[in-house]
Protein backbone atom coordinates (compact mmCIF):
# COMPACT_ATOMS: atom_id res chain seq x y z
CA UNK A 1 0.00 0.00 0.00
CA UNK A 2 1.48 3.02 -0.86
CA UNK A 3 0.91 6.52 0.52
CA UNK A 4 -1.05 9.44 -1.24
CA UNK A 5 0.77 12.49 -1.76
CA UNK A 6 0.02 15.00 0.44
CA UNK A 7 -2.68 17.87 -1.34
CA UNK A 8 -0.95 20.92 -2.01
CA UNK A 9 -1.92 23.69 0.16
CA UNK A 10 -4.31 25.94 -1.82
CA UNK A 11 -3.72 29.41 -0.61
CA UNK A 12 -5.93 31.13 -2.66
CA UNK A 13 -8.34 30.57 0.65
CA UNK A 14 -7.68 31.20 4.46
CA UNK A 15 -6.11 34.47 4.82
CA UNK A 16 -6.99 37.53 6.47
CA UNK A 17 -7.69 40.68 5.44
CA UNK A 18 -5.28 43.40 5.58
CA UNK A 19 -5.34 47.29 5.71
CA UNK A 20 -4.53 48.50 1.63
CA UNK A 21 -1.44 50.84 1.99
CA UNK A 22 -2.04 54.48 0.02
CA UNK A 23 -0.18 56.15 -2.86
CA UNK A 24 2.44 58.32 -0.45
CA UNK A 25 3.46 55.49 1.89
CA UNK A 26 7.48 55.02 0.81
CA UNK A 27 7.03 51.36 0.49
CA UNK A 28 4.85 52.17 -2.41
CA UNK A 29 7.36 54.22 -4.16
CA UNK A 30 10.40 51.72 -4.14
CA UNK A 31 12.19 48.73 -5.26
CA UNK A 32 10.89 45.13 -3.84
CA UNK A 33 13.22 42.84 -2.30
CA UNK A 34 13.08 39.32 -4.04
CA UNK A 35 11.44 35.99 -2.73
CA UNK A 36 14.45 33.76 -2.09
CA UNK A 37 12.62 31.85 0.69
CA UNK A 38 9.69 29.71 -0.54
CA UNK A 39 8.90 27.66 2.17
CA UNK A 40 9.06 30.44 5.09
CA UNK A 41 5.66 30.28 6.71
CA UNK A 42 5.72 34.10 6.71
CA UNK A 43 5.88 34.58 3.51
CA UNK A 44 2.80 31.83 2.64
CA UNK A 45 0.95 33.31 4.83
CA UNK A 46 1.39 36.56 3.14
CA UNK A 47 0.14 35.32 0.01
CA UNK A 48 -2.83 34.20 1.76
CA UNK A 49 -3.53 37.12 3.20
CA UNK A 50 -2.76 39.01 0.05
CA UNK A 51 -5.46 36.89 -1.82
CA UNK A 52 -7.73 37.61 0.99
CA UNK A 53 -7.30 41.51 0.49
CA UNK A 54 -7.88 41.37 -2.84
CA UNK A 55 -11.32 39.58 -2.73
CA UNK A 56 -12.30 41.90 -0.21
CA UNK A 57 -11.42 45.05 -2.02
CA UNK A 58 -12.78 43.33 -5.23
CA UNK A 59 -9.39 43.84 -6.88
CA UNK A 60 -8.51 41.70 -9.72
CA UNK A 61 -4.79 42.45 -8.80
CA UNK A 62 -2.39 43.02 -5.85
CA UNK A 63 1.30 43.29 -5.28
CA UNK A 64 2.70 42.66 -1.90
CA UNK A 65 4.10 46.78 -1.31
CA UNK A 66 -0.01 47.29 -1.46
CA UNK A 67 -0.07 45.64 2.48
CA UNK A 68 2.92 47.09 3.15
CA UNK A 69 5.56 44.53 2.25
CA UNK A 70 8.42 45.32 0.50
CA UNK A 71 8.55 41.82 -1.48
CA UNK A 72 8.63 41.12 -5.10
CA UNK A 73 5.70 39.15 -5.19
CA UNK A 74 2.00 39.49 -6.42
CA UNK A 75 -1.21 37.50 -6.24
CA UNK A 76 -3.79 37.72 -9.08
CA UNK A 77 -7.46 37.13 -10.34
CA UNK A 78 -8.26 38.45 -13.51
CA UNK A 79 -9.94 37.53 -17.20
CA UNK A 80 -8.33 38.04 -20.05
CA UNK A 81 -9.33 39.25 -23.72
CA UNK A 82 -11.17 36.21 -24.36
CA UNK A 83 -12.99 36.00 -20.36
CA UNK A 84 -11.25 33.10 -19.65
CA UNK A 85 -10.27 33.35 -15.84
CA UNK A 86 -6.63 33.17 -14.42
CA UNK A 87 -5.50 32.82 -10.70
CA UNK A 88 -2.12 32.95 -9.59
CA UNK A 89 1.09 33.85 -7.80
CA UNK A 90 3.91 35.81 -9.26
CA UNK A 91 7.27 36.07 -7.52
CA UNK A 92 10.39 38.21 -8.89
CA UNK A 93 8.29 38.93 -12.22
CA UNK A 94 9.69 40.84 -15.10
CA UNK A 95 7.47 41.64 -17.74
CA UNK A 96 8.25 41.85 -21.53
CA UNK A 97 6.53 43.87 -23.75
CA UNK A 98 5.48 43.58 -28.21
CA UNK A 99 7.93 45.64 -29.78
CA UNK A 100 7.70 47.15 -33.83
CA UNK A 101 4.90 46.20 -35.76
CA UNK A 102 3.56 43.45 -32.48
CA UNK A 103 3.09 46.65 -30.54
CA UNK A 104 -0.59 47.42 -30.34
CA UNK A 105 -1.40 50.43 -28.02
CA UNK A 106 -4.78 50.25 -25.85
CA UNK A 107 -6.44 52.55 -24.19
CA UNK A 108 -8.56 51.39 -20.94
CA UNK A 109 -9.90 53.11 -17.77
CA UNK A 110 -7.20 51.98 -14.96
CA UNK A 111 -7.48 52.68 -11.35
CA UNK A 112 -5.36 51.41 -8.17
CA UNK A 113 -6.83 49.98 -4.43
CA UNK A 114 -3.96 51.85 -3.34
CA UNK A 115 -6.04 55.26 -4.55
CA UNK A 116 -9.38 53.63 -3.64
CA UNK A 117 -12.38 55.23 -6.34
CA UNK A 118 -10.11 56.79 -8.51
CA UNK A 119 -10.04 56.06 -12.58
CA UNK A 120 -7.94 57.68 -15.71
CA UNK A 121 -7.68 56.43 -18.85
CA UNK A 122 -3.84 54.97 -19.63
CA UNK A 123 -2.86 53.50 -22.73
CA UNK A 124 -0.40 50.07 -22.86
CA UNK A 125 0.13 47.59 -24.82
CA UNK A 126 -2.57 44.87 -25.13
CA UNK A 127 -0.20 42.17 -24.95
CA UNK A 128 2.47 40.98 -21.81
CA UNK A 129 4.85 38.56 -21.15
CA UNK A 130 5.27 37.62 -17.35
CA UNK A 131 7.98 35.32 -16.15
CA UNK A 132 8.90 34.79 -12.62
CA UNK A 133 8.67 32.24 -9.86
CA UNK A 134 5.10 30.07 -8.28
CA UNK A 135 4.38 30.21 -4.93
CA UNK A 136 6.76 26.96 -4.39
CA UNK A 137 9.79 28.35 -6.77
CA UNK A 138 9.03 26.71 -9.61
CA UNK A 139 9.91 29.36 -12.97
CA UNK A 140 6.65 30.33 -14.60
CA UNK A 141 5.65 32.42 -17.75
CA UNK A 142 2.28 33.96 -17.77
CA UNK A 143 0.93 34.94 -21.93
CA UNK A 144 -1.46 38.18 -20.81
CA UNK A 145 -4.06 39.85 -23.57
CA UNK A 146 -6.56 42.06 -23.00
CA UNK A 147 -6.99 43.31 -19.00
CA UNK A 148 -4.63 40.07 -17.61
CA UNK A 149 -1.79 41.98 -19.93
CA UNK A 150 -2.35 45.31 -17.82
CA UNK A 151 -2.88 43.23 -14.84
CA UNK A 152 0.27 42.06 -15.25
CA UNK A 153 1.86 45.49 -16.11
CA UNK A 154 0.40 47.25 -13.35
CA UNK A 155 1.26 44.99 -10.60
CA UNK A 156 4.76 44.67 -11.84
CA UNK A 157 5.37 48.01 -11.50
CA UNK A 158 4.51 48.35 -8.05
CA UNK A 159 6.99 45.99 -7.16
CA UNK A 160 9.28 48.31 -9.13
CA UNK A 161 8.17 51.07 -7.02
CA UNK A 162 5.97 52.76 -9.82
CA UNK A 163 2.35 53.62 -9.62
CA UNK A 164 0.42 53.92 -12.29
CA UNK A 165 -0.26 57.42 -11.46
CA UNK A 166 3.42 58.08 -12.43
CA UNK A 167 2.62 57.17 -16.27
CA UNK A 168 -0.05 59.22 -17.05
CA UNK A 169 0.20 63.03 -17.63
CA UNK A 170 0.40 65.98 -15.38
CA UNK A 171 -3.21 66.94 -16.73
CA UNK A 172 -4.74 63.50 -16.19
CA UNK A 173 -3.24 63.01 -12.35
CA UNK A 174 -4.67 66.10 -10.94
CA UNK A 175 -7.99 64.64 -12.51
CA UNK A 176 -6.99 61.03 -10.55
CA UNK A 177 -6.68 62.71 -7.47
CA UNK A 178 -9.60 65.14 -7.37
CA UNK A 179 -11.48 61.47 -8.08
CA UNK A 180 -9.96 59.75 -5.36
CA UNK A 181 -10.60 63.01 -2.90
CA UNK A 182 -14.04 63.21 -3.69
CA UNK A 183 -14.74 59.51 -2.50
CA UNK A 184 -12.02 59.31 0.17
CA UNK A 185 -14.20 59.30 3.24
CA UNK A 186 -15.80 56.50 1.97
CA UNK A 187 -12.70 54.04 2.19
CA UNK A 188 -11.88 54.39 6.11
CA UNK A 189 -8.27 53.81 7.07
CA UNK A 190 -8.18 50.11 7.94
CA UNK A 191 -10.29 49.29 4.13
CA UNK A 192 -11.06 47.21 3.23
CA UNK A 193 -11.03 45.24 7.13
CA UNK A 194 -13.77 48.14 7.14
CA UNK A 195 -16.26 47.77 3.95
CA UNK A 196 -16.46 50.69 1.50
CA UNK A 197 -19.26 53.26 3.64
CA UNK A 198 -22.37 54.52 2.08
CA UNK A 199 -22.19 57.96 0.37
CA UNK A 200 -23.56 60.68 2.89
Amino acid sequence: MTAEPTPRTDLTEGGSVRPITRWGTPVMHAKTRPVTDFTDEEFRTLVRDMFATMKAAAGVGLAATQVGVDLAVFVFDCPDDNEVRHVGVVCNPVVTLPEGRDRKLEAAEEGCLSLPGAYQPLARPDRATCTGQDVDGNDITIEGTGLLARCLQHETDHLNGTVFGDRLSSRARKKLYAQHEELAERYLEDWPISPKQAAS
